[in-house]
C-alpha cells in the first residue's frame, strides 16, 4: 500500500489493444463511443459520473447481502417471523409495469371484491330477490314466488281484495239478482210449448249486465294488477312500496293495461271458438302481454309471442303452474257459491233474509278465490322477470326503474 497515485497507463503499441485506465470515467473500455454510434449488443452502456450513493462494489447496493428477513431456505417460503401478508393483500397485476406506468398508468388497484358480491346494475346477481337467473330451475322460481308473498302480503292482500275480490262479488250479486231463469222455469212447467213472457227483455238485460259489468270490473282489475306489480318489484329492489302510492301508480297504468287485456281476451275467445285448442295456445302465448306492457310499454302481444316461442318449455311449464293454481281456486270458489246459493231457493231475493244469506255466501266464495288472484299476479310477474334474464342482464332495480 502506498499513498502515491498509480502510474499512468503505458501507451499501447501499434496493433495492440489499448489497456484500460482505471482512473478514466466510462465503462472500462478505454474510450467512449462516438456520437451517433449505435450500441453493440451485449455491451454495457457507458456510465457518466461517480457511482450512485450507497454503492458498494463488494456487496452491490449498500444493504447486507443474503435472503430478506423471514426467508426460510428449508421451507422455500417466508418463515413465521415475517408474519402473514396484510389483510386484503393479493398478487399485484401482471404485466411487468411499475405502479403508475403502463398503458393504464395511474389507475387504482383494488385487491378484489368480497365473495358473493356482484356489480350493482349489471343484472348478474343470482341472489336477486325478483329475477330467477338462467339455470336456476324451478326451485329458484318458487323461492322468489314465496319471497314476494312474504315481503308484500300486507300490501297485496288489500289490493287484491279491493280490485279483484270485491268487484267479482258485486258482479255476482247483480247477476244473481237480474237472472230471470227462475221465472222461466216456473212458466215452462205450465206452458212447455211457448217462450216465457218477456224472454227477449230478460235475456238482453242479463247480457248487458254481464258485458258492461265485465268491462268495468276489468278496468278495476287492471288497476290492481298494475298496483300489485309495482309493490312486488319495488320491494324486491329494496325500495319503499306504500299502499296509497301503489294504488296511484295502478290508476295511471290501468287504462292502457285494460285495453291490452281486452284485446288478449278477445283473441283467446276467438281461439276457443275454433275447437278450444287454439284458445288454449293463445292463452299461453299471450300470458306475458300484461307484464310486457307495464315494464316495456311497447308491442306487448308480439313480445309475448316471442318469449313463448324462444323458450317454449320453460314458459309453458311456469304458466301451467300458475294456470293450475288459478283453475283450482276458481273451481273451488264457484262450487261453493253454487251449492250455497241453491239452498236459498230459486228466488232468494224474494225475502230479505234469503237475500242476506246469498250475499254472504257469494262474499265468502269470492274471498276463497283470493289465493288464485295472488298466484296469478305473483307467478306471472316472476315468470316475466325470469324471461328477461334469459334475454340479457337484468335485476330487480332495473325492473323497478322501468316501471316508472
Amino acid at each position: 500500500m502506498t499513498d502515491q497515485p498509480p502510474p499512468p497507463a503505458t501507451p499501447s503499441g501499434p496493433g495492440e489493444p489499448s489497456r484500460p485506465d482505471p482512473t478514466s470515467p466510462g465503462d472500462g473500455s478505454g474510450a467512449s463511443p462516438a456520437p451517433g454510434t449505435p450500441p453493440v449488443p451485449g455491451a454495457s452502456l457507458p456510465h457518466e459520473g461517480p457511482p450512485p450513493q450507497g454503492w458498494d462494489p463488494a456487496q452491490a447496493w449498500g444493504q447486507p447481502s443474503g435472503p430478506p428477513p423471514g426467508w426460510d431456505p428449508a421451507q422455500g417460503a417466508w418463515g413465521q417471523s415475517a408474519g402473514p401478508p396484510p389483510q386484503g393483500w393479493a398478487f399485484p397485476p401482471t404485466g411487468g409495469y411499475p405502479p403508475g406506468a403502463g398503458p393504464y398508468g395511474g389507475q387504482p388497484w383494488y385487491p378484489g371484491a368480497p365473495a358473493g358480491w356482484y356489480p350493482p346494475g349489471y343484472g348478474l346477481d343470482p341472489n336477486d330477490a325478483l329475477v330467477t337467473p338462467p339455470g336456476g330451475g324451478i326451485g329458484a322460481w318458487f323461492d322468489r314466488f314465496w319471497g314476494a308473498l312474504r315481503r308484500g302480503w300486507r300490501q297485496l292482500v288489500p289490493i287484491m281484495l279491493l280490485t279483484q275480490v270485491l268487484p267479482a262479488a258485486v258482479l255476482s250479486v247483480i247477476s244473481f239478482g237480474v237472472d230471470p231463469s227462475a221465472g222461466w222455469e216456473a212458466q215452462a212447467e205450465t206452458d212447455p210449448t211457448g217462450l216465457p213472457d218477456n224472454f227477449a227483455t230478460g235475456l238482453l238485460t242479463v247480457v248487458v249486465v254481464l258485458v258492461v259489468g265485465s268491462l268495468v270490473i276489468g278496468l278495476v282489475q287492471a288497476l290492481g294488477w298494475a298496483a300489485g306489480s309495482w309493490v312486488i318489484t319495488r320491494q324486491a329492489a329494496g325500495q319503499p312500496a306504500e299502499l296509497d302510492a301503489a294504488l296511484r301508480y295502478g290508476l295511471r297504468r290501468a287504462v292502457g293495461l285494460w285495453g291490452w287485456t281486452l284485446l288478449v281476451s278477445l283473441l283467446v275467445g276467438i281461439g276457443v271458438c275454433f275447437c278450444v285448442l287454439p284458445g288454449i295456445y293463445l292463452a299461453f302465448a299471450l300470458s306475458m302481454a300484461g307484464p310486457v306492457y307495464l315494464f316495456e310499454r311497447h308491442n306487448p302481444i308480439g313480445r309475448s309471442f316471442r318469449m313463448f316461442h324462444d323458450r317454449l318449455g320453460l314458459l309453458l311449464g311456469r304458466v301451467a303452474l300458475v294456470g293450475a293454481a288459478v283453475i283450482i281456486g276458481t273451481v273451488v270458489s264457484s262450487i261453493l257459491e253454487s251449492v250455497g246459493t241453491t239452498a236459498f231457493g230459486e228466488d232468494p231475493f224474494a225475502s230479505p233474509g234469503a237475500a242476506v244469506g246469498v250475499v254472504v255466501v257469494i262474499g265468502i266464495a269470492a274471498v276463497l278465490a283470493l289465493p288464485a288472484h295472488l298466484a296469478q299476479l305473483v307467478g306471472l310477474l316472476i315468470t316475466y322477470a325470469e324471461q328477461r334474464a334469459h334475454e340479457g342482464p337484468v335485476n330487480g332495480a332495473t325492473l323497478a326503474a322501468e316501471l316508472g
